[in-house]
């Protein structure tokens, strides 16, 4: 199990010392169940009190680089973060991303991936016959049931894998369970990608990933060795994390380290 606390010794202090004396910090942050608690409303699922202060003022240090990276449309997470500045965003696991300038950038998936999204129209009234909800986003398709009772959830979960399995969708895209859901997704871009590439732009950074789903397991196997991956999340689960934290508090408190880490001159 990986450390727990944010007073823990090793290796958050370690990771904040190394913070202090950076000429150039990183922080990726996931969003839904990471700085917001998860909500059956998407559009009610605020970012917990205090959150938008501290990163506020983590962006007010010009050596740090503040990334979101979620599995939302920027254009959906956007409204729900009142920041003063904009933080660079990577939406939809990677296939989009919006820039501070407000520079916006949408990679294109490939035209089987395409043909294998539009075969799910036929099923989709389904799936909201059954009380599930469906998104469709850049590079993929998100099949939602938080809120749900266990047999709507099963029977969803029965429609989605027939279906998946009798139209062979696996050869053109990739299943991905997600806290509340399932995402069907084109291949090629994961938030492990999106880690890679902020990094490689920053390579002597001092960087770290928090994020808490399923989906940001990738994201803590690509900053390993390069950087801290923090799991928030109330319980704990099987991670590649190497920090567990929980949130609000803890969250927070993390959040405060960095903002007084940004405090120290650099050497």
């Amino acid at each position: 199990m990986p450390m727990r606390s944010p007073n823990t010794a090793s290796p958050l202090e370690d990771f904040f010392q190394r913070l202090q004396r950076a000429a150039r910090r990183i922080l990726m942050i996931d969003y839904d169940g990471t700085l917001a608690p998860f909500h059956e409303d998407p559009v009610q699922a605020k970012p917990y009190p205090g959150v938008i202060e501290r990163l506020d003022a983590i962006m007010d240090d010009p050596q740090t680089q503040v990334v979101l990276v979620t599995g939302r449309w920027t254009r959906n997470v956007v409204p729900l973060l009142p920041l003063r500045r904009l933080p660079e965003i990577w939406g939809a696991h990677g296939w989009e991303q919006l820039r501070p300038d407000g520079a916006y950038g949408q990679a294109q998936i490939s035209q089987r991936a395409l043909d294998g999204l539009f075969q799910t129209d036929a099923w989709m009234e389904q799936i909201q016959q059954l009380g599930g909800r469906y998104e469709y986003k850049p590079g993929g398709l998100a099949i939602h049931w938080r809120g749900l009772a266990p047999d709507q959830i099963a029977a969803i979960q029965r429609l989605v894998s027939e279906k998946w399995s009798a139209q062979e969708m696996d050869k053109d895209l990739a299943w991905h369970d997600f806290d509340g859901g399932i995402e069907l997704r084109a291949q090629g871009r994961d938030k492990g990608y999106v880690v890679d590439t902020v990094l490689a732009k920053s390579q002597a950074a001092v960087s770290a990933y928090l994020g808490d789903d399923a989906t940001d397991e990738d994201a803590f196997k690509a900053i390993k060795g390069r950087g801290l991956s923090v799991l928030v999340r109330p319980e704990y689960r099987a991670t590649a994390a190497e920090v567990w934290i929980r949130p609000p508090e803890e969250l927070l408190s993390f959040l405060e380290r960095w903002q007084s880490s940004c405090k120290v001159e650099t050497l």
